[in-house]
């Protein structure tokens, strides 16, 4: 049986990037899935070509965070797993970050996959039934480099409150995890390079010669591990942060 059979998957920012990635790998796994994001035009087309139901939202707004969720149920009934994919990778140090730059990336980072979940766990709750969420955070969640240190601040405060999402609800049996994942290969990544710090087409090369493993992490990589730890196949494992990464963080050389 497909890992994801008859489960129902709402995957907020699944309109492109590793986002994109989870909504191919669920739908391959035998789920129903929505997906959420502002680009109407990919997520329409990605809808179409997973057979996806796409709802357009400002993930920045909590009511349209929590109307993913909605939407989610009014069409198929129920929520079974969440994945909080949708993130803002803007740069900004602590010198130069102004407030308003600080409080988009709160509300996209951190207040917008809190109120997702609220709506979703509710549902379950109410329903009596198992779930399970995946948050995708960062390994900017450790520190992170000087020049994102909104979206580090955002992404720590996302892992503590998985941790405490996943205490407060291990007794209802919804699980909730999270992903610090590493520099991955993405649009959204090309698109930053290029416009933060003037990187050419070659930019992929240097970067993979810059790491251990001499390449970048690949977003099916994660989708296929996003997919494992919805599924019952990974167990009873809930409030976890893994570092889905080939950096070692606490340690030196």
């Amino acid at each position: 049986m497909a890992l994801l059979q008859d489960k129902v998957v709402l995957v907020n920012g699944g309109s492109q990037g590793v986002g994109a990635g989870v909504v191919r790998a669920a739908v391959k796994e035998g789920a129903t899935v929505v997906l959420t994001g502002r680009r109407a035009e990919t997520g329409e087309r990605l809808a179409a070509e997973t057979g996806a139901l796409f709802v357009r939202a400002d993930l920045a707004d909590p009511a349209q965070a929590r109307a993913g969720v909605e939407r989610t149920v009014d069409a198929h009934g129920r929520i079974d797993c969440l994945v909080n994919a949708a993130g803002l990778t803007s740069r900004g140090s602590l010198l130069d970050t102004t407030p308003e730059l600080f409080d988009q990336h709160i509300a996209v980072n951190l207040r917008a996959p809190f109120f997702s979940m609220q709506a979703a766990v509710a549902d379950m709750v109410a329903r009596k039934a198992p779930g399970a969420v995946v948050n995708i955070i960062s390994n900017c969640a450790h520190g992170g480099p000087p020049f994102l240190a909104p979206y580090s601040a955002a992404k720590a405060g996302l892992a503590g409150l998985t941790r405490n999402a996943a205490h407060a609800h291990r007794w209802d049996r919804i699980r909730i995890n999270g992903l610090n994942i590493g520099w991955t290969d993405t649009e959204g990544e090309d698109a930053v390079q290029r416009a933060f710090h003037g990187a050419g087409d070659d930019w992929r090369d240097r970067a993979a010669a810059s790491l251990p493993m001499g390449r970048l992490g690949q977003v099916e990589e994660i989708a296929d591990f996003v997919v494992f730890l919805l599924s019952d196949r990974s167990g009873v494992v809930t409030g976890s942060v893994i570092d889905w990464d080939q950096n070692v963080f606490g340690t030196q050389g």
